[in-house]
């Protein structure tokens, strides 16, 4: 008598398969699959490769290595700074100095401390920040001040009004949440890239999130002092 078609052991192997095709990949294989190869990293020597070396931790030599170029990577993607491509360009570097200062920004003692709050203008380091008697309440955060002949007025100032969606009446430009302090001179949003042009026209400019924050933080009256030099202006 012969067997029954597709009985045999065979046939059972087969028809296993065929049910582990379509149920698909089995999540032990699927697991082992090996991760996408990291790329290389090949950005070049950046103008501020001394003080990214330094502050990495890295040999300073002022030269980009391949080993430079993976920790300052590192650093842009733990930071947020795009591109995350290894070059040691002023973005990374203006982070850099954010990320120093966090652990306290004022510990060179040069924003006066006051039982009220004050907005600390650091324009050496292109830096601001909020305390409230020693304590920081916001900040620090990068700031872009202004360029030569059109500085921004150091000393003490106070917020005397503020405009959430102002435009400028002399530029035509945004000024988001503007806070202004001294003269025309604003604490305000600026849209696009900080850290171009050189400067602002004397405002204190911060990435919008940050002169949002600040925004809804101060009030008039509120105590802002300015000191130091903008880097790349005259004394």
């Amino acid at each position: 008598m012969a067997a029954r078609k597709g009985r045999g052991p065979l046939a059972g192997a087969v028809a296993l398969g065929a049910l582990l095709a379509l149920a698909g990949p089995h999540p032990a294989r699927a697991a082992a699959a090996p991760a996408e190869p990291e790329s290389a990293c090949v950005a070049g020597t950046g103008p501020y490769q001394w003080e990214l070396e330094q502050h990495l931790g890295r040999p300073v030599d002022g030269v980009q290595s391949s080993a430079d170029c993976y920790a300052v990577r590192a650093f842009q993607r733990a930071n947020g700074v795009t591109p995350a491509d290894g070059y040691p360009g002023v973005a990374t570097f203006r982070t850099m100095l954010v990320v120093a200062a966090r652990p306290d920004p004022n510990a060179a003692g040069d924003c006066p401390v006051r039982s009220h709050r004050v907005t600390c203008v650091d324009m050496d380091r292109q830096l601001l920040w909020v305390q409230s008697g020693s304590r920081v309440v916001l900040g620090p955060v990068p700031i872009r001040t202004g360029r030569d002949f059109q500085e921004t007025r150091p000393g003490w100032h106070e917020v005397y009004w503020r405009s959430k969606d102002h435009v400028s009446s002399l530029y035509g430009s945004p000024m988001p949440h503007a806070q202004f302090f001294d003269g025309g001179q604003a604490l305000h949003g600026s849209p696009g890239y900080l850290y171009g042009h050189g400067g602002s026209a004397g405002c204190v400019n911060l990435a919008e999130p940050d002169a949002e924050r600040l925004w809804n933080l101060l009030t008039e009256g509120d105590a802002v002092y300015v000191w130091g030099t903008k880097p790349g202006t005259e004394d």
